[in-house]
């Protein structure tokens, strides 16, 4: 399997695996929104035998901490195919994801996912819980990819439109 940036010939592919790992249509449209408003930071395929088996989506995510802006990305969505849920593909993308944006000077990535399977990448409930945001609870995480990347006393993010939560944030 080779993890590589997605390309426009395979968007609809990304589509159609989103649509097949979450069984419905919502983060596939998601994805598609985020494109057209030009908020992708970094998106990634997992490949095996030319089959697109897993796609992680990164979009940049306005972000304050102190009245400091925080360079910050969502992770949102990311997805494997119902046949390879469990094999690694999905940390892999994780990982590799997470380490291209640290390479870029990016400070921080925030998340909204599963409790019991984000922390094992660093991500943190208690360091996201001092953001403000319309999420909260240990679902809502935080990872700071650059040493103090969201270091202060308090912060907030705002989700783009694309992400259709509600505007008052």
């Amino acid at each position: 399997m080779r993890i590589e940036e997605e390309t426009p010939a395979q968007r609809a592919l990304t589509h159609a695996l989103n649509r097949a790992a979450f069984g419905r249509a919502d983060e596939a449209d998601l994805v598609d929104r985020l494109h057209a408003d030009g908020l992708v930071r970094l998106s990634l395929v997992a490949v095996e035998d030319d089959e697109v088996v897993g796609h992680i989506l990164f979009t940049g995510l306005p972000t304050r901490v102190d009245g400091r802006e925080v360079d910050a990305v969502a992770l949102a969505p990311m997805a494997v195919h119902p046949h390879w849920q469990g094999a690694g593909v999905g940390s892999a993308l994780v990982r590799e994801g997470l380490a291209r944006l640290a390479r870029e000077g990016c400070e921080a990535a925030i998340v909204l996912g599963h409790p019991g399977y984000y922390p094992r990448f660093g991500f943190s409930a208690a360091l996201a819980a001092r953001l403000a945001s319309p999420f909260a609870g240990e679902a809502f995480m935080a990872l700071e990819l650059a040493e103090g990347g969201l270091r202060g006393e308090a912060g907030e993010v705002r989700y783009p439109a694309a992400f259709g939560i509600d505007a008052a944030q």
